[in-house]
């Protein structure tokens, strides 16, 4: 993905146009805003709205509602901890202690170096290997200590 290129009106347009002719375009439009720019700002809800002849208010209720259309930008890597009851029954509570304080970034925040984005996810479907996480598209399993500082430490990279 392509995080932290700045936003082009006239690319903008391209992207839905590419997409408009798609029975319910909305949706491919919005994930090709979130692969071009790593996340969907207020300009882009301007252009799509007024390329598809919608609302900001529809567009973005659309963008708010579904959890991985970011609004802001997020870092380079994206790290998920589960905080579901498995994950918490077997040790994820403080699986996440240890990854904040590896990374310096609360759960929800973007370290500011722009590396890492850590966010809390409500199930990644490994509750047999709880706890887990998920550190852009690669799951990992049985989080113990090491684990967690070998995580954090491909995060920052």
């Amino acid at each position: 993905m392509a995080y932290h290129v700045e936003f082009d009106a006239d690319d903008a347009i391209s992207i839905v146009e590419e997409h408009k002719h798609l029975e319910g375009p909305l949706l491919p439009i919005l994930h090709a805003f979130s692969h071009r720019y790593g996340h969907i700002g207020d300009e882009a809800v301007r252009v799509i709205a007024g390329e598809l002849n919608l609302t900001r208010a529809e567009v973005y209720g659309v963008v708010s509602f579904y959890h991985d259309f970011k609004r802001e930008p997020h870092g380079r890597h994206v790290l998920k901890v589960c905080r579901a009851e498995a994950c918490q029954a077997a040790g994820g509570d403080a699986v996440a202690d240890a990854l904040e304080q590896a990374l310096g970034v609360k759960i929800g925040e973007t370290s500011a170096d722009g590396a890492v984005t850590l966010e809390a996810v409500y199930c990644l479907g490994l509750c047999a290997t709880a706890p887990s996480a998920m550190l852009d598209d690669r799951i990992v399993g049985r989080l113990n200590e090491a684990r967690v500082q070998k995580l954090a430490a491909e995060a920052r990279l």
